[in-house]
């Protein structure tokens, strides 16, 4: 069992190997990698700096760092497109640190097994118990052992929302245009109406 949820597939962990020293030595932490399928391949990676955040010239640099990484390795037999993006604000949960870090904030997790009857847990997360992710349900607060979860990622809310802008002021980002935020979270809002 992995210690983490940033590679799911053989072909995914095969990827990471190659990615993760390349991200790292850049100063910059593999969120999640994902090979995806269909008409065409898409090898789609998320990173971020260890304390959060990253920008789109960062994005770039990480491209044309991956790219060459990869043609050297030279991975996959079929032809794909590289995409790499921030985690976003209801981003994927992949290591134990992220469950601690986003204590306090909704989050959806799955679990590989039925865990009293169940697989799907929804909640407020309630931090970190040495290898357990602690969640508060409706039932109480539940422990679920890291090596169980098949996946998780936060649920986009007001309070996420209004955090990481909070956090992007502090910052120093002031070229944010909260007029194109506010409506993304109106258009949320609606949809539960």
């Amino acid at each position: 069992m992995t210690n983490d949820l940033i590679a799911k597939a053989a072909i995914d962990r095969r990827m990471a190997e190659i990615i993760t020293p390349v991200i790292e030595d850049m100063g910059f932490d593999l969120v999640r990698v994902r090979l995806m399928g269909g008409k065409y391949h898409t090898l789609q990676i998320m990173a971020e700096r260890p304390e959060g955040g990253i920008e789109v010239d960062d994005c770039a640099r990480i491209s044309t760092a991956v790219s060459a990484s990869l043609d050297v390795e030279d991975p996959l037999a079929e032809a794909y497109t590289l995409e790499v993006s921030s985690p976003g604000i209801d981003r994927p949960l992949t290591m134990l640190k992220h469950f601690a870090a986003f204590e306090g904030y909704e989050a959806k997790i799955e679990t590989n097994d039925l865990i009293d009857g169940r697989k799907r847990f929804k909640g407020v997360l309630a931090g970190v118990e040495g290898n357990e992710v602690l969640i508060n349900v409706e039932e109480g607060t539940i422990g679920l052992q890291f090596d169980w979860l098949a996946d998780a990622k936060l649920v986009l809310t007001d309070e996420l929302i209004k955090e990481m802008l909070r956090q992007r002021k502090a910052a120093g980002e002031t070229d944010i245009d909260e007029t194109e935020f506010d409506e993304i979270q109106t258009d949320t809002g609606s949809e539960e109406d």
